[in-house]
């Protein structure tokens, strides 16, 4: 089956697709495997709406064939040191170093962000397998001489044998990496299953991660749908599944993978709310709030998507925040005069537009419409404008629901004690941000608020790759986050050794 590509995208084909004559082939016992499943679904532009590739959907035998290949890899790779394993990661940085724009480039095809966004995810993705090089220590354990007479005591760590990781279409670069270099580095093997609709930057990692010298079967990748993940979920031979996607999803990864025994890190979704209080510069803190809800066009669980203006802030924030959403110039992510690119299809578009028609009927007020957006130059493309509601209530779905999109509902707070309260009315509780120039309310809020990832004048709560990532109530199912220490307890067990001689 032949490709069309459009003339700007020319060089998007991968090596592992051209060979297949442009359908994306599994990675399977270190071989492109072509999935035999009768259905495909077109990769697509969002902003050109052109097709890039054809994805088969993987069947539960493609899955099965993975955990073989990687179950057969686990025993020699477990035995390999850790310092060596370390060096295999060191080749993939240096690799993903060279080949920094280019997967940049294909993470806008695919996902439709700016190429600036994508610059910025594909370097969080390199500083996780720059994390995961360090595992000759962060895989270190405890001894105790003497905890009895003549008795000691020591823990080691060790893999457990075969992990999945299941990821979202929005990070197609970076999420990926928040989990497999930690699994193979802690000697365990792992069959990576991403989102069907962005799979060529993932691709072109693993073709980079072939060139590194990863022993065959230690990293697998198994396209698909559902059907893919059920067939992980219930797989016996794998021991923990990652998952990063909607809350509802992850509790029915968190729920599936537990019951058939498996350790589990399922990140949610999120309604973010930003306080901005009534001392914080609002130029600042506007600036902040704008590009936490309109970068990457809404489409990221760290996303501001409720702004919290405490007393006398209000007003001039959402003047300031309006001005600024109705400049924001929509476009193709290669442009470097696009400051917002399309959302990542058309079944998504409608549903961000369905929650904007939801909110105009519950009686919110529409200051900013981003229904109507288009792109003369790419009509085709999946286009949502910045869009911002004043008058939000709580109970409002477009003030509780997460609608992933560059919607931003402002709601208004007489005090801080008010407002953290209306940040703990949400369901969810990924990430919060405040802007103030008070010490004092900065830290009352970081103590009382209940949500994981807190930012201080920061409208992103990112944290870097040695420090836990996820959220807590609905944004979280499990016990340790993404990447972080977390990562080296998810992906190993602690064996515990009393010696008397």
């Amino acid at each position: 089956m032949a490709v069309s590509v459009a003339p700007r995208d020319t060089g998007v084909l991968l090596a592992s697709v051209a060979s297949f004559r442009g359908i994306i082939p599994n990675y399977i016992g270190g071989e492109w495997t072509p999935s035999a499943s009768p259905r495909e679904l077109d990769v697509t532009n969002p902003a050109t709406g052109e097709r890039l590739a054809v994805v088969r959907l993987s069947t539960a035998d493609d899955v099965g064939r993975a955990v073989a290949a990687a179950r057969s890899a686990f025993p020699a790779w477990r035995e390999t040191p850790p310092v060596e394993r370390a060096r295999k990661l060191f080749r993939l940085k240096m690799l993903l170093e060279e080949h920094f724009q280019d997967i940049a480039r294909i993470v806008t095809l695919e996902n439709g962000k700016t190429l600036a966004e994508a610059k910025g995810s594909v370097r969080r993705a390199i500083e996780n397998v720059e994390h995961a090089c360090g595992i000759p220590t962060l895989m270190m354990g405890q001894t105790l001489e003497d905890v009895a007479h003549g008795i000691d005591c020591e823990t080691v760590r060790q893999p457990i044998g075969v992990f999945a990781a299941i990821t979202p279409f929005n990070f197609p670069a970076m999420v990926p990496l928040w989990f497999w270099p930690y699994a193979v580095a802690t000697g365990n093997c792992i069959v990576v299953k991403p989102s069907e609709q962005v799979p060529l930057s993932q691709q072109r990692i693993v073709e980079l991660a072939h060139e590194a010298g990863f022993p065959a079967g230690v990293l697998n990748l198994v396209h698909g749908d559902k059907e893919a993940v059920d067939a992980i979920l219930r797989h016996p031979e794998i021991a923990g599944v990652s998952f990063v996607g909607s809350s509802p999803v992850a509790r029915y990864i968190y729920r599936t993978a537990a019951e058939h025994g498996k350790r589990v890190q399922a990140l949610g979704g999120a309604k973010n709310h930003m306080v901005v209080m009534p001392d914080a510069p609002v130029e600042f803190a506007a600036d902040g709030v704008v590009s936490s809800v309109y970068g990457c066009t809404g489409q990221r669980c760290l996303a501001g998507s409720v702004a919290v203006a405490v007393e006398k802030a209000y007003a001039p924030l959402k003047e300031r925040v309006a001005a600024a959403a109705k400049s924001l110039r929509l476009g193709y992510g290669l442009d470097p005069a696009t400051q917002m690119g399309p959302v990542v299809s058309r079944k998504h578009r409608e549903r961000v537009v369905g929650y904007i028609d939801q909110g105009e009927a519950e009686g919110a007020k529409l200051v900013v419409d981003g229904r109507g957006a288009r792109v003369d130059e790419y009509p085709r493309g999946h286009w949502v404008g910045p869009t911002l509601f004043d008058q939000v209530q709580p109970d409002m779905v477009i003030g509780k629901e997460e609608i992933f999109g560059p919607v931003l509902t402002l709601s208004r707070a007489g005090s801080l004690d008010e407002a953290i309260e209306l940040v703990h009315r949400s369901g969810y509780a990924n990430a919060t941000s405040i802007f103030t120039s008070s010490g004092r309310a900065a830290r009352e809020f970081r103590y009382r608020i209940g949500v994981s990832m807190i930012g201080v004048n920061i409208g992103v709560a990112a944290p870097m790759a040695f420090f836990p990532f996820g959220g807590t109530k609905g944004s979280f199912y499990g016990d340790l986050k993404a990447h972080g220490r977390d990562a080296i307890e998810f992906y190993t067990d602690k064996k515990v050794v009393i010696s008397r001689w």
